[in-house]
């Protein structure tokens, strides 16, 4: 193995110390984790430096300023990108990084298969489905999920000038990247209940949020 990985992991991490050694310990070979803590005070940037992880500090909440500060701290030519809570399994990282490692994708997504019927409320499911209608009026392109695991190449996801810093970040990566004519695709991961609290999506109020920050990413 070389000494420098193929694949840098951004994992955006609020309060995840439950479920940051299963998720670390499942990172693949040839793969390099990058903890951004946006503002942990349960130990999680501890716990993810003691794992050998990266760990990057944002004051700035947001999901999308953690991101960017991963992105920023990467130094792979790939970055994937996926939540830090357990609810996707870092050893499907593979379908996602091989099609843009291969060079058939520019960005590629996993869309969430639910393996519990816990794993996806209704509430996530009814927003999922209103935003990728929108996503695919706003640009053609055809998805099943917005996709919170994702990968690309960095200079190229860096060049697209994403200025959201909230929870519209992954809707405007994707608007951005349609609009500049990259191929994107999907495929499917696992997608099970997460381990701990939910700060975003948790509850209907947060997933309203959540819908009104892509809402506005997608109109830009």
């Amino acid at each position: 193995m070389s000494s420098r990985p193929v694949v840098d992991v951004v994992l955006p991490c609020l309060n995840e110390v439950e479920a940051l050694p299963w998720v670390l310990a499942r990172i693949p070979d040839g793969m390099s984790a990058i903890v951004v803590d946006n503002g942990s005070t349960d130990g999680s940037a501890e716990l993810a430096a003691s794992w050998g992880a990266l760990v990057v500090r944002v004051e700035q909440r947001g999901y999308g300023a953690a991101c960017q500060a991963g992105l920023l701290a990467a130094r792979a030519p790939i970055v994937a990108v996926m939540d830090a809570d357990a609810s996707l399994d870092p050893g499907q990282l593979p379908r996602v990084v091989d099609p843009v490692l291969a060079g058939d994708r520019d960005l590629m997504l996993g869309r969430r298969i639910p393996v519990s019927r816990g794993a996806q409320p209704w509430h996530l499911r009814v927003a999922n489905h209103a935003l990728t209608a929108r996503i695919r009026r706003r640009t053609g392109v055809h998805l099943g999920d917005l996709g919170p695991m994702r990968a690309a190449r960095r200079e190229e996801l860096l060049g697209l000038g994403i200025l959201d810093q909230r929870s519209g970040y992954p809707a405007e990566t994707l608007v951005r990247a349609a609009d500049a004519g990259w191929r994107i695709g999907e495929i499917g991961v696992d997608y099970r209940p997460r381990l701990g609290r939910s700060k975003v999506t948790g509850t209907p109020r947060g997933v309203w949020h959540a819908v009104r920050d892509m809402s506005a990413a997608i109109s830009r």
